[in-house]
């Protein structure tokens, strides 16, 4: 390490520039990570958030929500196995909402929920409802920024019917929409009011049955009943529509972003070491074992690697506060601690092309260059 400190000293210009492109890649990696948690969580939060660990959904439903139809007899079939506390009911509907005496037009997801049960909304901000309420609902907090407050009116375009804003609830989107929560009661009525719905469609009272089990519990429930499926929440989330298919493509080129900062950093301290081919060879000459002159390069790209993502952190932070609040971006502890030390390690294993061409440098080789 004393090796590769003088060195970095004596060159300062040569290793300076070498962390500003470090720098600029780590910083694109994290924030591209970044933006790609952030579009997840806006895709998913609604259902991400939710305290329950298993969802009852039709059999043919696909694993998806929104395509399964079930009623009562199935929601008594699941409390009777995990208890009438751990098993509620979710309807789910993709609508068009205005806001009365504004131009607010805004797609948005119903989320119909016992509102004493396990998936009622914390809320944030405003008041919440109670399951005998009419007339009013939570929604998502970024409705706000569409200018529908505490009291605004909504209309669901479907059905015509109207609701008043009780309170607000932080982070609750489902498949990129703002989530609005209203009790079943209402749900009921919105549901009747659907004038293109099918029969299936009005018979059926919810679209899931969120419920908290133990595996023994999903067992007792999937045996008996084969008109439904148990799916876990990481199944409902992946099933999500577009989530998969999203989180895919940046995943890919998150990954490509890894192997580039490989590929350039092996290139510029492989020059680096082939411009100091007789500076090796004449420390081989002097006695100096391998494994320090290995230490040496490995120890400059560690150190030039972690000051430069210290250092993009903080901008990657400055440019989260800068951000708008419609850009979705998250960065979690485990993610800035699985990147981190991704970025460090494709680093190190780019290094280590440097090391196995000072291993091959041959000191005599190399002195006799030198002399001529």
């Amino acid at each position: 390490m004393f090796l590769a400190l003088r060195e970095m000293r004596h060159a300062k210009a040569r290793y300076m520039l070498i962390m500003v492109i470090m720098l600029l890649v780590s910083f694109l990696v994290l924030f591209v990570t970044g933006l790609a948690r952030g579009l997840a969580y806006a895709n998913i939060s609604a259902v991400q958030n939710m305290s329950a660990n298993y969802y009852v959904v039709q059999g043919d439903a696909d694993q998806t929500f929104r395509r399964s139809q079930l009623n009562e007899v199935e929601l008594q079939d699941v409390r009777s196995v995990v208890g009438e506390q751990n098993a509620t009911p979710l309807g789910i509907q993709m609508s068009t909402i205005t806001a009365k005496g504004t131009d607010v037009k805004t797609d948005v997801t119903f989320f119909a929920v016992d509102m004493q049960g396990i998936l009622a909304p914390v809320i944030a901000k405003g008041e919440g409802i109670s399951n005998e309420t009419t007339g009013s609902v939570v929604v998502d907090r970024k409705l706000e920024q569409d200018g529908i407050t505490i009291g605004s009116t909504i209309m669901d375009q479907a059905t015509g019917m109207t609701w008043s804003v009780a309170g607000y609830v932080q982070d609750s989107s489902y498949s990129h929409t703002p989530v609005v929560y209203l009790n079943l009661s209402d749900w009921q009525d919105m549901k009747q009011g659907m004038s293109r719905g099918t029969a299936a469609d009005q018979t059926a009272s919810f679209n899931v049955i969120a419920m908290k089990a133990t595996q023994e519990q999903v067992n007792q429930i999937s045996e008996p009943t084969k008109d439904v499926e148990v799916i876990t929440k990481k199944q409902a989330i992946s099933s999500i529509p577009g989530y998969a298919a999203e989180q895919n493509s940046l995943m890919m080129m998150i990954i490509f972003l890894f192997v580039i900062t490989a590929f350039v950093l092996a290139v510029f301290f492989y020059v680096i070491t082939i411009q100091k081919t007789s500076q090796f060879g004449i420390l081989k000459a002097m006695g100096t074992k391998m494994s320090y002159l290995a230490w040496s390069v490995v120890g400059q790209v560690m150190i030039l690697s972690v000051a430069s993502l210290c250092i993009s952190l903080l901008l990657t932070f400055g440019m989260n506060m800068s951000l708008p609040d419609s850009m979705p971006f998250q960065l979690d502890t485990s993610t800035i601690i699985l990147t981190s030390c991704l970025f460090i390690g494709m680093s190190l294993l780019g290094s280590l092309i440097s090391v196995a061409r000072v291993a091959k440098i041959d000191a005599l080789e190399a002195i006799g260059r030198t002399g001529a």
